[in-house]
């Protein structure tokens, strides 16, 4: 075999794996997921001084005008597939626009505290051990977002 066709055979099957397995993902006792031991997860259920944590975002107003700010903010950003939205949850999938990698990012909105709701969130990479720290940027856009 010559090693241009090897390498395109590496490249095939390295682009086939980008999408991932489907993680553990979703509400289970009013908790999300539990971020894995690489560095590639964000979350703000994580304990605060683990390198994973991430503070929730807060907005003010009732719960169903948060819920729909989160919806609006996904919709206008690129390579996002909102997978599963329901009142007090979402589940959006990120796709990398070279390797087609997929993230998935997670809204769990609470209840009502002071006309604030605070917005528990996860991001976390299907693939790979690292991420760069994208997961964490795109937390803090999305955030930045909301509270414009």
């Amino acid at each position: 075999m010559s090693v241009r066709k090897f390498l395109y055979l590496l490249v095939f099957i390295l682009l086939q794996g980008c999408s991932g397995i489907m993680p553990n993902l979703g509400v289970s006792n009013g908790k999300l997921a539990v971020c894995p031991d690489s560095p590639n997860c964000v979350s703000s259920q994580a304990q605060a001084k683990n390198t994973h944590y991430i503070e929730p975002i807060v907005l003010k107003g009732s719960s169903v005008d948060a819920h729909g700010k989160v919806v609006a903010v996904l919709e206008s950003l690129k390579r996002v597939k909102v997978v599963v939205n329901e009142a007090d949850y979402i589940h959006a999938e990120f796709t990398s626009a070279i390797f087609r990698f997929v993230d998935d990012v997670e809204f769990l909105f609470s209840e009502e505290r002071s006309g604030e709701v605070v917005i528990d969130i996860r991001s976390a990479s299907r693939v790979g051990h690292s991420d760069f720290g994208v997961n964490r940027k795109r937390m803090e856009a999305i955030r930045s977002k909301l509270q414009e």
